[in-house]
């Protein structure tokens, strides 16, 4: 096909209150027709698992295809919201989409890397380190996440854990999911100087830097890693924003770069940081706070109407934020951000 007739069997996407448009062809989800063209539409997991692209359509009609309910309810249904990553256009449409406000996206590319190096931080977290190549530019905002393409051609999601001020090599947090086709690979014979294919970046997971709220940054698990590189991000700008970092695990060794975030706040006036733990045990000898991260947020910060908040991790802390916060805390949904981890499991519901 050529690209005029392509052009002329596509329908025309407008997102409002941006203003931003794009064409988009019948056979391919508005997400990716999105992304293909640049234009910033909020995402995450791009497999209805997440429910981080939900839109609202103000005109035109769509088909959904398949996804998870709890990404997207009948309810939210009947109310005209969909899920941009897995609707198809059947007509010209017009959306809802206050979070679209990067013009001219990173551009999304495929490449080789090596591993530099692989650390084990915890019993269950790997540390890598990508070289890229070393004439190449990878381009990509704190918060964004890469794809490695396994040789049978599956894809697996990783958000860098550095900016991108950093230096030539990515930072990858990798939490050991037993079973799993590349987790058991990076846990088992993986090794220094291995060829890893990658294409990015991915993800509407970044810093909105015009605002000058104060910050909240809520991770789980490793949802720590874009996290890392956002308070990276926000130290290279000089940012003077209050921020306050939640970093909740099971046990205290799921926060497995504490040390990093105690240097952090000797020489970051503006950051405070409080760990939470759900399940120490006794031998933990855990004396901080207790109980769900997201609650110990709440507890802290009761109104929330005038801060931004950045959450990342698992789906279920994820959901009980965006509930929670906006609902009780008075959070505008426009100014929570937000990351949930959905790991192949949580893919396959869908």
């Amino acid at each position: 096909m050529t690209a005029t007739a392509a052009s002329a069997s596509a329908f025309h996407v407008t997102v409002q209150p941006s203003g931003r448009s794009f064409d988009n062809l019948p056979t391919e989800p508005v997400l990716t027709a999105a992304v293909r063209q640049g234009i910033g539409l909020p995402y995450g997991c791009k497999d209805g698992a997440c429910g981080s692209c939900k839109c609202k359509l103000l005109s035109g009609e769509v088909t959904l295809g398949a996804h998870q309910d709890k990404a997207l309810s009948a309810e939210e249904q009947a109310h005209g919201i969909i899920l941009t990553c897995c609707a198809l256009p059947l007509s010209d449409l017009v959306l809802e989409s206050k979070q679209v406000t990067m013009a001219g996206a990173p551009p999304i590319r495929k490449m080789p890397s090596r591993l530099a190096s692989l650390v084990r931080k915890s019993s269950d977290v790997m540390v890598l380190r990508l070289q890229l190549p070393a004439n190449d530019s990878f381009i990509y905002l704190a918060g964004q996440y890469i794809e490695f393409i396994l040789r049978d051609g599956a894809r697996r999601s990783y958000s860098m854990a550095n900016a991108p001020h950093s230096g030539s090599e990515l930072e990858l947090h990798i939490r050991h999911m037993p079973g799993g086709k590349f987790t058991d690979h990076v846990f088992g014979d993986m090794k220094e100087k291995e060829i890893l294919r990658i294409e990015g970046p991915y993800g509407s997971f970044y810093l909105r830097e015009e605002s000058t709220k104060p910050v909240i940054l809520l991770a789980s698990g490793t949802g720590f890693a874009p996290i890392k590189a956002l308070l990276e991000h926000m130290q290279h700008l000089g940012s003077t924003r209050p921020i306050t970092l939640y970093w909740g695990g099971r046990r205290p060794g799921d926060l497995y770069m504490n040390d990093w975030i105690q240097q952090q706040l000797e020489c970051t006036s503006t950051l405070r940081y409080i760990p939470v733990v759900s399940n120490a045990t006794q031998e933990d000898q855990w004396s901080g706070r207790t109980g769900f991260v997201h609650r110990a947020v709440l507890d802290d910060f009761p109104d929330l109407g005038g801060h931004q908040v950045y959450a990342c991790g698992a789906p279920v802390v994820i959901d009980a934020a965006r509930r929670d916060f906006c609902t009780l805390a008075h959070l505008p949904e426009d100014e929570l951000f937000a990351d949930s981890f959905t790991s192949e499991a949580d893919k396959a519901q869908v």
